[in-house]
């Protein structure tokens, strides 16, 4: 059986592979991801819905990549899509 290493543990191990530049892009990403998660919380409790969604993928040109997001908001009371419905397509 494997032992299954978590999130914390897999970042720091990567971590030490990347150069400080890519560390401080990382670190930016993941506070930017917390600020919207707090932000689309804030917009639920207000009564609107959000879903967030890949609107394109961009390429560095070394084999990197990152998906661009929109979001999707639905203001009111409106019900849950079903969910084939909220999956981007692509």
């Amino acid at each position: 059986m494997t032992r299954r290493i978590n999130v914390k543990e897999r970042a720091e191990a990567q971590s030490t592979r990347m150069s400080s530049e890519q560390q401080a892009a990382i670190r930016m990403v993941a506070n930017d991801l917390h600020r919207l998660n707090q932000s689309v919380m804030r917009a639920v409790d207000a009564g609107v819905s959000v879903e967030i969604i890949r609107s394109a993928r961009h390429h560095g040109g070394t084999r990197s990549w990152g998906d661009l997001l929109v979001p999707i908001i639905i203001a009111g009371n409106a019900e849950e899509p079903a969910p084939e419905e909220s999956l981007a397509e692509g």
